[in-house]
């Protein structure tokens, strides 16, 4: 062996030197003498891009196959109609009612959203995506239909006189819908922002000559009549009806305990307050039946609502939890289930020509609306979502001619939302200043007047006999009216009535797809005949079991060997002002009509 200096001997394969080498390899584009090393590096680094590359590659594939997954499925919704067109398998009916909403109410609200929150033009509403079609809302008594007449078109299928809940014009009863799905399995429930015993959900669930009997009509829906219980989930105001009138809050005329009388002969769980409503999943889910009686009368406007949130819910925290326990309860039948959501205060912010009341009311429906639309994406079971109005409230108009001379082309949203209140808020907080101060001088209500107007509805501009008008004001034509006139002028919206109109209103569906029976122009009674189609009912049965309990089956009042069915109370008989039954609208002279103040006793001079 030859003897070398120690810095000549060779490096070992894992010595720096080598690393070196490398290096300067790279730097120089010399290649060194240790090509296996190189390429076995090289391979590594390859394989480690390459699988780094793949792992990119499988991530972004998993993620886009989820999001393309998520969109078939949405895409792919049949809403429960199989393939021949009928429907078919477990499925869900969810019916919402826009109670006096007109077409109007949409363009007035969706342009005062835009506004103030700086929105462009093409960003609508959810309910404006899913509008499929107008139905047309005549009675049988009135080219102008009400409400109760409107819903017993929805929940029977069949028109009938103004004033009616579920009995047809020879005064005996049909079958409903809801009815009927009880009886065919369906779990079914009722959620409402008025009075639960109001006009609309009375409709699916009792039977009245006239819609008047609200205390007769409380019991019915708890289950005291012909059919016994047949709504498993209550959720909405009029508690008063429901209590004895020995009872502080009762307005009901005797000494019935309905609440006493619902928990004990037909095993519903009872709730009163928001408390007891916000935990009502705190153990173990939701108990059915439940009656929840959330307020004495209706529930405040949402433009109210709002300060007091912790008192009173919105309609859509009552529609999620409607849904979440008819869901829960549904979860091991065959059957789905069916629910009436009423956004019943759209109607009332018309009667009192409340624009700013009014655009408040139909954003809470819209996100009741698109709440439902949620839930049905994300339910593993099939359902359908249908709404519609009874029928449009007001006569509204985003256009107001305040003067004879031409009007220039414009009405003002940001009048709306200056407004923090609404007229019947500002009408009772002047009512309870009146009964407080009855020896205020007029000085003093005039500065009271002026104070609400200034807080309540954003307006400095007043005018002295503004001011007066409420001091003056007389119940015909109560201060709510002129609370809501001074916003409507200024914004320049206008109204042709206090009541109701006969124009045709929109119907909206989850989808086309899922509605294609109520697509274009229909009479309302489609609407509940529809209803009766996708849940595969037949109210017939029904209709014939309400006739047998001692209903009268005449025209003619006082036949022999027949009587009334006491259950449905008084006839009530829907009159003209001639005395004969009303049929079609008949003029009669200018100022032969009821006085507004006689037809209803929630002393705003309405009738809803």
């Amino acid at each position: 062996m030859v003897d070398q200096p120690l810095l000549a001997r060779p490096n070992s394969p894992n010595s720096s030197a080598n690393d070196i080498e490398e290096e300067d390899a790279l730097l120089t584009g010399q290649p060194t003498n240790r090509q296996p090393t190189q390429y076995k590096k090289w391979r590594e680094i390859g394989i480690f891009v390459w699988a780094l590359l793949a792992t990119i590659a499988v991530v972004i594939l998993a993620v886009v196959y989820q999001h393309e997954t998520s969109l078939s499925r949405s895409r792919h919704r049949t809403g429960g109609w199989g393939p021949d067109g009928k429907p078919t398998g477990k499925r869900n009916m969810i019916f919402m009612v826009s109670d006096g909403m007109g077409p109007t109410s949409l363009a007035m609200t969706r342009e005062w959203r835009q506004w103030t929150s700086g929105l462009p033009v093409d960003d609508i509403l959810v309910l404006d995506q899913h509008h499929i079609g107008q139905s047309r809302t005549r009675s049988t008594s009135s080219l102008i239909t009400d409400s109760a007449a409107g819903a017993t078109a929805f929940s029977c299928g069949f028109k009938s006189y103004n004033g009616a809940i579920s009995v047809l014009p020879d005064h005996t009863p049909c079958g409903t819908v809801l009815e009927a799905a009880k009886r065919a399995g369906y779990m079914t429930g009722l959620v409402v922002t008025t009075r639960i015993t109001d006009a609309t959900p009375a409709c699916f669930a009792a039977h009245a000559n006239r819609r008047e009997y609200e205390d007769l009509i409380a019991e019915q829906l708890i289950g005291n009549y012909p059919l016994g219980r047949v709504v498993d989930l209550i959720i909405g105001g009029g508690r008063c009806h429901f209590l004895p009138n020995t009872t502080e809050g009762s307005c009901r005329a005797d000494s019935t305990d309905v609440v006493a009388m619902a928990k004990d002969k037909f095993d519903f769980s009872y709730i009163d307050n928001k408390e007891d409503f916000d935990n009502l999943d705190a153990k173990g889910g939701v108990k059915l039946p439940l009656l929840a009686l959330l307020a004495s009368g209706d529930i405040p406007y949402e433009i109210d609502r709002v300060h007091v949130s912790d008192v009173y819910p919105s309609q859509s925290e009552m529609a999620e939890v409607a849904l979440k326990a008819l869901s829960a309860a549904t979860k091991d039948s065959d059957k789905g289930f069916f629910l009436m959501i009423e956004g019943s205060r759209i109607d009332h912010a018309g009667h009192g020509n409340d624009p700013a009341a009014q655009v408040h009311e139909v954003m809470a429906h819209d996100k009741a609306f698109s709440a439902v639309l949620k839930h049905l994406e994300e339910d593993s079971v099939e359902g359908v979502l249908v709404s519609t109005s009874d029928h449009e409230t007001g006569g509204l108009a985003a256009a107001r001619q305040l003067h004879q001379a031409y009007p220039m082309y414009r009405w003002f949203p940001g009048v709306l939302s200056n407004a923090t209140h609404s007229g019947e808020y500002l009408s009772g907080q002047w009512r309870q200043f009146l009964d407080s101060s009855s020896t205020s001088s007029r000085k003093d209500k005039q500065d009271k007047a002026t104070e609400l107007i200034s807080s309540g509805l954003g307006i400095k501009d007043y005018t002295q006999e503004e001011v007066d008008s409420i001091v003056d004001a007389q119940p015909i034509w109560p201060p709510s009216y002129l609370f809501a006139d001074m916003v409507s002028r200024r914004a320049q919206i206008g109204w042709s009535t206090h009541g109701h109109s006969a124009a045709d209103v929109n119907i909206y569906a989850s989808s086309p797809d899922h509605a294609p029976g109520l697509v274009g122009n229909h009479e309302n009674i489609e609407v509940g005949q529809f209803i009766a189609e996708y849940l595969d009912l037949d109210l017939k049965p029904i209709t014939e079991e309400l006739k047998s309990k001692k209903v009268k089956t005449s025209s003619v009042v006082g036949q022999e060997g027949e009587a009334w069915g006491e259950w449905m109370g008084p006839p009530g008989l829907a009159l003209n002002d001639n005395g004969k039954l009303a049929q079609v609208d008949e003029y009669h002279g200018d100022f032969k009509h009821r006085k507004r103040e006689a037809e209803s006793d929630c002393g705003c001079g309405m009738k809803h």
